[in-house]
């Protein structure tokens, strides 16, 4: 009996169902720390739908996305249409709330995504996890991920593409395509993420991947950007990603330029500052007293212009211009947050109690009617509110926590160069540039932290192998000194008694 138990146990646990739960068994024990934090931040994300039961919807930027979802036309002003082409997949639910959820899915898989790439650089499970905290745990990256806005796409996108591309120690030319697919929807999710297909490049290219990968990259990548730039000339008439860079870039240059220094034609000296005030470069964009707004057309209408003027002042003032953006990027490493501009209210570290007003835009009616007719102002709901308002983050893990996290994967980088550079450039490229391009923003600023996150667990990685690898070096010397004392002294008597002795057999 007791052996027909045994085999009837040995049976059921060589059942293909027994093999599956002992293999997801050992799959939880391995990554237990990280199923916790992963549940922990799932619980909170059902706590902000709950708690805000519709998502969030921005004065212009919500707006145009939702218009071009239902038109798609390519925008002729600050947006690329990649992340309205995201909003018309839900189109037929008729609802921003379902939008919101499958965000704020995306948010928790940025951090799996993390996890994952730091796993397979052989980190430990609990230093692997900790990476993860700064996105899974932060309010303001909830907050993104509830509201109709793009940033949690690219994030999402740019950070698989760093999976893909740091899964391997040697990247395949499938991996490759797919990085370069997965950079080429991000470029057109925002236009700042276009420049880092030609980092990812020159990583490759470091990296001596081989010339069919670094083709594969790049033609995967360049294939989508060329596509929707011939869609965007067959609408607008010139061949590009949006109709803003000169603008944006031209608002960039209003906080230094001094056209006695420039000198510029008379056209583009329609474009000089004339005295309007603001309290950040941004804000040039939108003022109406400011040069571009004054010129009858519209401000995009002057995009070339625009932009012709601020490269001439780049030329001319190039010192002054690297100060300005020197001075905004320095903003996200104050401690406590600092708003800029002043009317954006800095990262929150908690989560506020409503009820808001819609911002005004002349294309609500329209985004309601075509789009989703239960948009409406953001509001907070009890008892849910009263359970997330008393979560806290702590305000340390803003600026002064990332500028560690970035100093750390510097010095990663630099004593071990493969793991944490490209992580660490890619962050250090997603901060700077959208402050050169046209100004500093919080919300600009979190595509760094996953990368930045990354980057810092490598480089302790790097770091810790290298003061392992000389505290090995030094015990060696320590140890061979030993033996070389040792064998100076005895070895050398007993060797010169037995010689003694040979020599005097011999004479004997």
């Amino acid at each position: 009996m007791n052996a027909q138990t045994r085999t009837q146990d040995a049976v059921h646990a060589s059942a293909p169902g027994s093999r599956r739960y002992g293999k997801a068994r050992a799959l939880f024990r391995a990554h237990r720390l990280f199923a916790m934090v992963l549940a922990v931040a799932a619980g909170l994300r059902v706590l902000v739908m709950l708690a805000y039961p519709t998502a969030q919807v921005y004065w212009y930027d919500s707006f145009t996305y939702m218009d071009t979802a239902v038109h798609l036309r390519p925008s002729s002003e600050f947006h690329p249409a990649g992340y309205a082409m995201f909003l018309a997949l839900f189109r037929p639910f008729h609802s921003v709330v379902l939008v919101a959820a499958v965000q704020h899915l995306m948010g928790l898989g940025i951090g799996l995504m993390m996890y994952a790439v730091l796993r397979r650089h052989s980190l430990p499970a609990w230093g692997a996890a900790l990476a993860t905290l700064p996105v899974l745990l932060n309010p303001a990256f909830m907050r993104l991920e509830h509201a109709i806005l793009s940033d949690i796409g690219l994030i999402f996108l740019v950070v698989a593409a760093l999976t893909v591309i740091m899964w391997r120690a040697d990247v395949s030319v499938r991996a490759a395509s797919l990085a370069g697919l997965l950079l080429a929807c991000a470029g057109l999710t925002r236009t700042v993420a276009v420049p880092l297909l030609g980092l990812f490049v020159l990583y490759l290219v470091v990296r001596r991947a081989g010339l069919r990968v670094v083709l594969a990259l790049t033609v995967a990548g360049a294939l989508p950007l060329s596509a929707y730039g011939a869609w965007y000339a067959a609408h607008h008439g010139r061949f590009a990603l949006s109709g803003s860079d000169g603008v944006a870039l031209w608002a960039r240059t209003m906080t230094f330029a001094d056209c006695a220094v420039i000198k510029p034609p008379p056209e583009e000296a329609k474009l000089c500052p004339n005295g309007t005030k603001v309290d950040a470069a941004s804000e040039y964009v939108w003022a109406e007293g400011a040069s571009l707004n004054l010129l009858p057309g519209g401000r995009f209408a002057h995009n070339d212009l625009a932009r012709a003027f601020a490269l001439r002042a780049i030329r001319s003032q190039p010192l002054d211009y690297l100060g300005e953006v020197a001075r905004d990027t320095s903003i996200v490493f104050a401690w406590p947050p600092v708003a800029h501009p002043k009317r954006v209210s800095p990262p929150a570290l908690a989560f506020p109690r409503g009820p808001w007003t819609l911002p005004a835009n002349p294309l609500i009616d329209k985004v309601k009617r075509e789009y989703d007719s239960d948009i409406a102002p953001m509001h907070s709901a009890e008892p849910y509110i009263g359970i997330l308002s008393a979560y806290r983050y702590p305000a340390l893990l803003y600026g002064p926590l990332l500028a560690l996290l970035l100093l750390i994967g510097a010095a990663g980088s630099a004593v071990r160069r493969r793991p944490a550079l490209l992580p660490w450039t890619a962050a250090v490229f997603l901060l700077v540039a959208p402050v050169a391009a046209l100004d500093f923003d919080h919300r600009y600023a979190m595509p760094v932290f996953p990368f930045a996150c990354v980057a810092a667990a490598l480089g302790v990685a790097a770091l810790s192998k290298t003061l392992n690898k000389e505290r090995d070096k030094e015990r060696d010397k320590k140890r061979d000194k030993a033996l070389n004392r040792t064998f100076d002294k005895k070895p050398k008597k007993a060797l010169d008694k037995t010689l003694g002795k040979a020599v005097k057999g011999t004479r004997e």
